[in-house]
């Protein structure tokens, strides 16, 4: 199996990467995996994304990275998988309503790859197979720290993971026809700005475990 693992930033799969040059791990995992660093944000990732699956089209493409969190109850260092996700920002606002280009008559709702107006992972038996929580992501171009347009995508779109590249993978893998999966860990909850109570060092240490792990069982 040839897997692409890819990142917005190095520093989010650096302990794996180490683990995986390490010669006398390597007979744990059974397959050909490259590396791709996308850089931050959704046009960087899908235009990267989609450039390296031309040149070499994996069997599988996971990314992996860090999140923020709507749902409190969830504890900061939890991996997730990411089931469906879309584009939360691609909206306007009238008043305190919210409405997004599918709403607006803009886009169709099941235009592909969307289907009511998300990006659904269609590999349900590749997502239990990764033992993870799969949960609703939405991916924006400003990370959300104002509470009320935190509570207007919490109203609209009920999301549990927040990030800055997730529905670009989606989108890309799904018109390209390439299976995939986006694993998060969670490092802060959405509004908290004071990063001395985000766990990125936990997280970063969770989401490289369950990597590997993954890719091992895969």
């Amino acid at each position: 199996m040839n897997c692409l693992l890819v990142a917005a930033t190095a520093k989010e799969i650096a302990p794996f990467i180490g683990y995986y040059r390490d010669a006398q791990k390597l007979v744990h995992i059974d397959m050909n995996i490259d590396v791709l660093i996308t850089g931050i944000g959704m046009t960087s990732s899908a235009y990267h994304l989609t450039k390296q699956l031309h040149l070499k089209r994996p069997d599988l493409v996971i990314q992996a990275g860090i999140a923020g969190c709507y749902d409190k109850k969830l504890p900061l260092g939890t991996v997730v998988t990411v089931k469906q996700d879309r584009i939360a920002d691609e909206i306007v606002l009238e008043g305190k309503k919210l409405k997004t280009l599918f709403g607006l008559g803009l886009l169709h709702a099941n235009q592909p790859p969307y289907k009511t107006g998300w990006l659904i992972n269609p590999g349900t038996a590749l997502l239990k197979r990764s033992r993870l929580k799969a949960v609703k992501g939405i991916s924006v171009n400003q990370v959300t720290t104002d509470r009320k347009m935190a509570q207007l995508y919490e109203k609209h779109f009920s999301p549990v993971t927040e990030t800055m590249e997730g529905a670009a993978l989606h989108y890309v893998c799904l018109m390209e026809k390439v299976a995939f999966l986006q694993i998060r860990s969670i490092s802060n909850y959405i509004g908290e700005r004071n990063k001395k109570n985000w766990n990125l060092k936990g997280s970063v240490s969770n989401l490289n475990h369950e990597l590997a792990r993954l890719l091992e069982s895969l």
